[in-house]
């Protein structure tokens, strides 16, 4: 039977320390818009459940999925404008 214990060292050689690097925080710092945005449409969801719909709940659902279109569609254009270079 053969022993695994040399190979481990040199896979398990660099620990990880489980903080996010730099441009991780960075990425969740420019999606963090879009992530309150659903958050506040999962609240408004989850809130809905146990009661009927009335024209206000409706109201609110409608303007909360459109704040998450929004803001996925204003990091997407960033997100665009940042591959193009920024050029129209």
């Amino acid at each position: 039977m053969k022993s695994i214990a040399a190979l481990q060292a040199t896979v398990t050689a660099t620990p990880f320390d489980g903080e996010p690097t730099n441009g991780e925080l960075d990425a969740i710092e420019s999606e963090m818009p879009l992530i309150l945005a659903e958050i506040d449409l999962l609240d408004v969801e989850i809130w809905m459940l146990d009661r009927p719909a009335t024209a206000l709940d409706e109201r609110r659902i409608r303007r909360a999925r459109n704040r998450v279109l929004d803001e996925r569609r204003t990091l997407t254009n960033r997100a665009s404008l940042t591959q193009s270079g920024g050029a129209a």
